[in-house]
């Protein structure tokens, strides 16, 4: 691909590891501004990473970073972000909402304080931080919106396999699809993007289990890199899976981004059914 992000700042929701970070990275390497919102603003016990060394090697990278600790649930912290990013690099052009939570649990099992807790990043914090960035984004010459949330399958199966998470991913590409209509004429994209199969992260290891037939989250990188370097009144209102973005741009060989020494098939994610 020869298009470029140089020069655009990019505000993201987490992105202290895993896909937002790789998303953040590679827009790094054209020279990008990322400006981070995330809680990790010291180590957790069991995760790697803080918003402060993602920014580090945001930089290391080749572009410039912000880091914001804050919560993507609280408008203040958000507002916050947002203002930081205009003032210290002149705008906004890309909005990530990346970051999210999840439970697997059946409904009877699932409290509801987790349920209130995923409801209020995944499909609060991306209305939140969208709305808070419109203002902005209606200033630049190719403004995205992109949000990693799934297609929105209608199938039983997945709707009552997890429903709280289900309803709150499900709730964040609705969010895609409304704002793509709502701001088209200001020429804004809204777009999601969802692995076709698992990815090699933290939450992957964590609550699936294990990632030994998952890819890179550098397909999810290359992905969205394709996405927000696309003409944003050409390419709004549709929920992407990373495999056929890349397709679109030639790229069939995907190899590169399976796991070494990988034995089977590659697992499908959440929401993607089998061909």
């Amino acid at each position: 691909m020869t298009r470029t992000l140089a020069g655009s700042t990019v505000v993201m929701s987490g992105g202290s590891r895993g896909i937002g970070l790789a998303i953040a990275l590679r827009a790094a390497r054209d020279g990008a501004n990322v400006v981070m919102l995330a809680k990790t603003g010291v180590p957790h016990p069991k995760l790697e990473g803080t918003v402060f060394t993602a920014v580090e090697a945001v930089e290391r990278a080749g572009g410039k970073g912000l880091a914001v600790v804050g919560d993507v649930r609280n408008e203040e912290d958000v507002r916050t972000a947002v203002d930081q990013a205009v003032s210290t690099f002149g705008g906004i052009d890309i909005v990530v909402n990346n970051a999210s939570a999840i439970d697997l649990s059946p409904s009877e099992q699932l409290e509801m304080k987790r349920y209130d807790l995923m409801q209020d990043i995944n499909t609060r914090g991306t209305f939140l931080l969208s709305k808070t960035a419109i203002p902005y984004l209606r200033r630049a010459e190719n403004p995205h919106i992109l949000t990693l949330s799934p297609p929105l399958n209608p199938a039983p199966y997945w709707v009552g396999k997890h429903l709280g998470y289900t309803l709150s991913k499900y709730g964040m590409s609705l969010c895609t699809i409304g704002l793509a209509e709502e701001l088209a004429a200001d020429g804004i994209a809204a777009n999601s993007l969802w692995p076709r199969t698992l990815i090699d992260t933290a939450a992957v290891r964590n609550v699936v289990g294990g990632a030994g037939q998952a890819r890179s989250p550098q397909i999810m990188a290359d992905a969205a890199y394709a996405v927000l370097t696309r003409d944003a009144r050409r390419c709004s209102g549709n929920l992407f899976v990373d495999d056929e973005v890349l397709s679109g741009e030639g790229i069939t060989d995907l190899s590169v981004y399976s796991p070494v020494g990988l034995v089977g098939e590659l697992a499908l994610d959440i929401f993607v059914d089998p061909a």
